[in-house]
């Protein structure tokens, strides 16, 4: 029996933030890719590995966690005052389906980089030396990201101090500014908390009712307290991911909270829709030790959180969880401010099961809607490899 030769397509591994993914120019996809479709997610998931039953992705570039089974695809920006189009695609490891249902905080560091090296980013904008504003336009959530990519002899810097809790190495740093954050979903009528309240009595039946804010802001997060499930918020993540019964109940959490939110009409929606939204549970200061073994006392942040990303305890933290932390934290009377001390606050220092993160956000109430109009972290960006991708070509048929 014949079988149709691999097809190659040209392709860039590269880490951003805490994530790696990979990434592809819109014009270098196969005809069939090139628009959103069928094709385009079985392609996507046969360069990734999935779905894999054996949740390894070994044929496949995916790296069997959430946080490495990604794909980005960019294009030059038809957009006014943006220089790139930035497509998210998170691929489920067990299943055969893409989510692109929410953007990538930490994959967003790697755009800007990946735009200028491709020739996506105009030569003129691009100093000799020092630094280069990339405006992003990102096409899942329909939000605009300012990436602050360092320049050194009219190429992209990579290396640097820069260091970055969940990551190994040093690098440059990278400065992303999420514009306008709140509200990229359409569920909740573009309101950033979707339910009208700061706190919600969040009723899971089987579960319990808990106390949640729901916030729409970098992407849709369910935030509770981490003593109403029986934690105290300096897990790490072996506390979660080996107890499948946790996972169950933070996964009943989540298709509940998404169902309030309006994200989803019927709750067996939300097994279709695993990377929106995210379910994190926070707790005040506390010693711990992080996965690295570097101790974070209590006095190094201002609270802890821990996340949960495809069904999983995240390593570290997605970014656009971290612009929902850090929003939802300069409201006073949130469950994340309160357990940050309840004080007003443009900036937060958290605790996750990497170390620490800080993102600023300033908040403001405007004719009764809160509204925020960025949030700011610093994360880094490499290459990995670069060249082609290979997939058998029956993955397009």
């Amino acid at each position: 029996m014949a079988h149709a030769p691999q097809i190659r397509i040209p392709a860039t591994y590269m880490r951003g933030g805490t994530s790696k993914g990979v990434f592809f120019s819109l014009q270098d996809l196969p005809e069939a890719a090139s628009v959103p479709g069928a094709a385009r997610d079985a392609l996507l998931l046969r360069v990734i590995g999935s779905p894999d039953p054996y949740e390894k992705q070994i044929d496949g570039m995916g790296g069997a966690t959430s946080s490495t089974s990604k794909t980005v695809i960019l294009s030059k920006s038809t957009r006014a005052d943006h220089d790139v189009d930035y497509l998210f695609g998170q691929v489920s490891i067990d299943k055969p389906f893409v989510d692109w249902s929410g953007n990538c905080g930490n994959l967003s560091a790697a755009v800007g980089s990946f735009a200028i090296s491709s020739g996506l980013v105009d030569a003129g904008r691009i100093p000799q030396n020092g630094m280069a504003v990339v405006r992003i336009w990102q096409a899942n959530i329909g939000k605009t990201i300012i990436a602050h990519v360092p320049i050194t002899d009219g190429a992209v810097q990579e290396t640097g101090d820069f260091e970055l809790d969940g990551v190994t190495f040093p690098a440059a740093e990278v400065q992303l500014e999420f514009m306008d954050p709140a509200a990229e979903e359409e569920g909740g009528g573009g309101s950033m908390f979707p339910t009208g309240n700061l706190v919600d009595d969040l009723e899971v039946p089987g579960v319990g009712t808990f106390k949640a804010t729901l916030i729409n802001a970098g992407i849709p997060t369910i935030f509770i307290n981490a003593r109403d499930v029986g934690y105290t918020g300096t897990e790490l993540q072996g506390a979660i991911n080996g107890d499948p019964k946790a996972l169950a109940m933070f996964e009943t959490i989540r298709a509940h909270g998404a169902l309030r939110m309006g994200l989803i009409k019927h709750l067996d929606e939300a097994a279709q829709r695993q990377h929106t939204p995210k379910v994190a549970f926070v707790a005040p200061p506390a010693d711990y030790v992080s996965s690295s073994g570097k101790a974070v006392a209590a006095g190094d942040v201002d609270l802890l959180v821990r996340a949960l990303s495809m069904g999983k305890l995240h390593h570290a933290m997605m970014g656009t969880a971290a612009v929902a932390i850090g929003t939802a934290a300069a409201i006073s009377g949130t469950v994340v401010n309160l357990a940050a001390g309840g004080i007003e606050r443009n900036a937060v220092r958290f605790g996750h099961p990497s170390g620490t993160l800080r993102v600023g956000a300033e908040a403001s109430q405007v004719n009764g809607e809160w509204t925020v109009k960025k949030a700011i972290m610093s994360r880094s960006a490499r290459v990995l490899m670069e060249g082609f991708v290979r997939v058998p070509g029956q993955a397009l048929s």
